[in-house]
């Protein structure tokens, strides 16, 4: 059985499915067109956010019998289409949870000290600290946009820190709010008009596409900080752009765009443009919210063991749609 690797994991988890009798094809920095010819001896499939699990590639890998996301979120995967074709398809989304939050504080930190700036500056032999004067993050009020496993690790982390946490979820019980000691915003709008920086940790779905836009930023304090550690189009990129420029948003840390450059590939061969990399107020980090020893390890052999009972036709009880696996 032929699995095929498109982006990079750790190496733990395809060393257990070698073990476990799988032929195992790493493939990472394939284009779609690659992975289109090689689909019809695929059995299985691992991505990350970049591959798409689309209609195409369905129609061409006959033998498919389960997809594997590294990681949290579906966007990139035409669930319905896999279940109509009885493809289970795993993620996992607990593996890099304490990874992403960390990394949404840390954005959060040089958003408000501009330590980047300051790293760059001093590089170049320029030690002028009160050019790049900050402000404190105790007794700030910071707006957390979803409040599942990340969300929630963020608001205790912040919270340690001495900031105020209001959060908006209208999914989320009341009572993780009362256990968190986050104040419920009723509405977005009333989060935006109230948070010194606001944090988003929510899947990209129709409902969360563009929820932050030139709108919602115009309801912002001036000076407010942006941090988002979710998928690309969540928040608007052209309307963070104006705002950045414009100063209204005073500092924006990013872990993804759209679309997102080959990882894989070295300096002086990316070909990657982005209007927002050409300003110094945004904080451009390389999709690398799970991007740690710990929770690389954790999401590879989450994926090799689900993959394995699967195939070997034990209970997936973490697929996303649950269908039957076809026989093996």
């Amino acid at each position: 059985m032929n699995i095929i690797v498109t982006e990079r994991i750790a190496e733990v988890g395809i060393y257990y499915l070698r073990e476990s009798g799988f032929t195992v094809e790493t493939c990472l920095g394939i284009s779609q067109a690659a992975l289109l010819k090689k689909a019809a001896r695929c059995d299985g499939l691992i991505v990350r956010s970049v591959t798409r699990v689309d209609e195409e590639l369905l129609v061409r890998a006959e033998r498919l019998k389960i997809v594997g996301r590294a990681g949290n979120g579906l966007d990139n995967i035409d669930l319905p289409a896999c279940t109509r074709r009885g493809i289970p398809v795993v993620n996992t989304p607990a593996a890099n949870a304490m990874s992403t939050a960390e990394l949404a504080v840390g954005l959060i930190f040089a958003a408000f000290r501009n330590i980047p700036q300051a790293y760059c500056a001093g590089k170049a032999r320029d030690f002028r600290r009160t050019v790049y004067s900050g402000q404190e993050l105790f007794g700030k009020t910071a707006g957390i946009i979803g409040l599942g496993r990340i969300g929630a690790q963020v608001a205790a982390k912040l919270q340690a820190l001495g900031m105020k946490i209001i959060a908006y979820d209208p999914y989320i019980d009341d009572s993780r709010f009362d256990a968190l000691n986050a104040e419920k915003s009723d509405t977005l709008a009333a989060l935006l008009h109230r948070a010194d920086v606001i944090t988003l940790h929510v899947p990209k779905t129709a409902e969360t596409t563009d929820l932050i836009g030139a709108d919602e930023l115009d309801l912002c304090k001036p000076g407010v900080r942006i941090v988002s550690t979710s998928r690309a189009g969540i928040v608007n990129e052209r309307a963070i752009y104006n705002a950045l420029r414009s100063a209204h948003v005073a500092a924006a840390g990013l872990d993804i765009l759209d679309p997102e450059p080959d990882f894989e590939a070295a300096p002086g061969e990316q070909d990657y443009s982005h209007p927002l990399l050409e300003l110094d107020n945004a904080i451009i980090t390389p999709h690398m919210g799970g991007s740690t020893e710990e929770a690389e390890r954790t999401i590879s052999m989450t994926l090799a063991r689900l993959i394995t009972k699967a195939f070997f036709g034990e209970p997936i009880a973490a697929a996303n749609n649950i269908p039957r696996l076809r026989g093996r």
